[in-house]
């Protein structure tokens, strides 16, 4: 009988230990985007690549939606097609800032109370192009407003990620040849 609430107090621990392993932090060494304008940061985004992980594999003609929330948060909805299945799969989150709304970093949650980081680390003036990490360099995406970038806006990004620590090499370019995505 003692066991049993050593063994809670295990679990509880675990699961405090595996809370804190869900970062949310700007990676060291990168600099989230500031100022940032929430505002112009929301509406629609094509993924033009993305470092791959499998939450995302097999998905062509992916996309974001970003929508300002009355209560400062902002709702998620990603979409991508799944060529294989022939179907769409979508996804629907909720971001919060991690401090103040003028820095591009926040967190993003999918899954009820684990965030992880999402940090604007890249931004055109115009808001038409971002560069965008995780809480590591494991995870990146480059983020366009149309479904293509041109020519030096990609090189231009692929250095800037290439500088920052992104495994490069390892993008995928994700296919945007659907019309209806």
């Amino acid at each position: 009988m003692p066991l049993a609430p050593l063994s809670r107090r295990s679990v509880v621990l675990a699961g405090v230990l595996a809370l804190a392993g869900c970062s949310t932090a700007v990676p060291e060494g990168i600099t989230a985007v500031t100022p940032f304008d929430a505002t112009r940061y929301a509406g629609k985004w094509f993924e033009i690549a993305r470092l791959d992980h499998s939450f995302e594999r097999g998905l062509g003609n992916v996309s974001a939606t970003y929508t300002l929330q009355a209560d400062g948060s902002v709702q998620v909805l990603n979409r991508g097609y799944n060529n294989e299945k022939k179907e769409w799969k979508q996804a629907e989150g909720r971001a919060l800032f991690t401090g103040s709304p003028q820095v591009a970093s926040l967190k993003v949650s999918f899954f009820g109370p684990f965030y992880g980081g999402y940090h604007v680390v890249q931004l055109d003036a115009d808001y038409r192009w971002a560069l965008v990490v995780g809480a590591d360099r494991s995870y990146a995406w480059i983020l366009a407003r149309d479904k293509q970038l041109p020519a030096a806006v990609r090189s231009q990004l692929l250095a800037k990620a290439q500088e920052i620590g992104i495994a490069v090499d390892q993008l995928v370019w994700v296919d945007q040849s659907r019309s209806d995505s």
